[in-house]
């Protein structure tokens, strides 16, 4: 059956590219309702989070309604209401940028997990079975969707900066792999894109302690890696993210190489146009169990302290 938060989860930060102060505040929403931004400082302006609604933007997932109304960053957010197994919410922001926090998504999680999850009886949970491949390519890079019956993600990229690397990481998202193994993976720069994106106007929010920033060899940022392959563990996070936005769970192997947000909206772009490429499925209980989130509100009480301690990190 479909889910809810329990009651308001909050949070306070800046935009990493914006560098301006930000509230955020994720709110129950009835079943059916999926989930959707509101801009408070806008007069509430609605913004939903779907596939079809993200504009071209660098660095990050913007989401525009379309009509002057739009909010950046949600990728981190979103990632942690599917995550957790969130599937209908109201996201309220005061401005145009999601909080990044401390770069990944735990501070969201923890919010989620110590608000609580409601499910919402007599509301059946429907998901988007992928029938057959959709791939999209751009020079090397290239993301594709094939069938599966439950969530599984397989990434690869290669940076020049030996402190990155080749890195490679494939996860069936079931049984809470997504809190366990993707949450707090944090975003990743060089400190050369840092200086370049400062003086494009992009990353005034940006510090050592709300990124991975690397050099050459070297990580810059205090305390080093939570992972030693943070870095691809973040694109992953960013992909379940990205994924989201489809609207529904989905029941696919989404496999990336070198992809990033904008690839991965046009996979989705790609496997709604093709409308014998994809089907609605009612979900069954034992199909709900191998959902990202499917039993991570069992175990809150051993994973917060840890989705804690990373929000202050």
């Amino acid at each position: 059956m479909q889910t809810t938060i329990a009651q308001k989860a909050q949070f306070r930060g800046v935009g990493l590219h914006s560098g301006a102060a930000v509230r955020l505040a994720i709110l129950p929403a009835p079943a059916g309702h999926g989930i959707v931004f509101v801009r408070t400082d806008l007069d509430r302006a609605r913004i939903p989070a779907r596939w079809d609604h993200v504009t071209p933007s660098q660095l990050c997932t913007l989401l525009d309604n379309g009509r002057g109304a739009t909010v950046s960053t949600v990728e981190h957010v979103m990632a942690a209401l599917s995550g957790t197994g969130i599937n209908n919410a109201v996201v309220e922001v005061n401005g145009p940028e999601v909080p990044i926090l401390d770069g990944s998504a735990a501070p969201f999680v923890q919010g989620i997990l110590e608000a609580g999850l409601r499910q919402q009886p007599g509301a059946p949970l429907r998901a988007l079975r992928v029938l057959r491949e959709v791939e999209v390519q751009q020079g090397e890079a290239f993301a594709r969707l094939s069938p599966a019956d439950h969530l599984e993600i397989h990434f690869d990229i290669d940076f020049a900066d030996a402190a990155i690397g080749r890195q490679e990481k494939r996860l069936d998202m079931a049984n809470g792999s997504f809190v366990h193994e993707l949450m707090d993976s944090r975003t990743f720069c060089r400190q050369a894109d840092v200086v370049q994106m400062q003086q494009n106007g992009l990353a005034l929010g940006g510090t050592y302690l709300n990124a991975v920033v690397v050099d050459g060899d070297k990580i810059l940022s205090p305390g080093g890696l939570r992972h030693r392959d943070e870095a691809v563990r973040h694109k992953m996070l960013d992909a379940v993210g990205d994924l989201a936005l489809a609207g529904a769970p989905l029941l696919a192997r989404y496999t990336g190489h070198r992809a990033g947000h904008a690839m991965t909206n046009r996979l989705l772009r790609a496997l709604f146009a093709q409308p014998d490429a994809w089907e609605w499925v009612t979900l069954t209980p034992a199909m709900e169990n191998r959902l990202p989130g499917a039993g991570v509100l069992a175990s809150a009480a051993r994973l917060l302290p840890r989705a804690r301690q990373l929000a202050v990190a």
